[in-house]
């Protein structure tokens, strides 16, 4: 399997602790921020259900700007040969 050497940003760690600790945030957005959180500093990947989520919600015009940066940051993180 291909080690994928990116890390959560800064930006996106505060993002997404801001959005877990947001009772009004969806589900969808808690679990992309609860990945973005887990993947800071460290070599982790995103898992190929997490990556399907991700791919909906940047498809999506229902998802808010800050649950799109977290799928992107979470999908940036896959396994490039998936």
């Amino acid at each position: 399997m291909a080690i994928n050497k990116k890390q959560t940003s800064n930006q996106i760690s505060s993002l997404a602790a801001k959005t877990l600790g947001n009772k009004s945030a969806s589900q969808t957005a808690k679990s992309l921020a609860a990945s973005a959180l887990a993947q800071t500093g460290s070599t982790k990947q995103t898992g190929t259900k997490l990556e399907g989520r991700a791919s909906t919600v940047l498809q999506s015009q229902k998802y808010s700007s800050n649950t799109k940066k977290l799928a992107g940051s979470v999908l940036s993180q896959s396994n490039k040969k998936r």
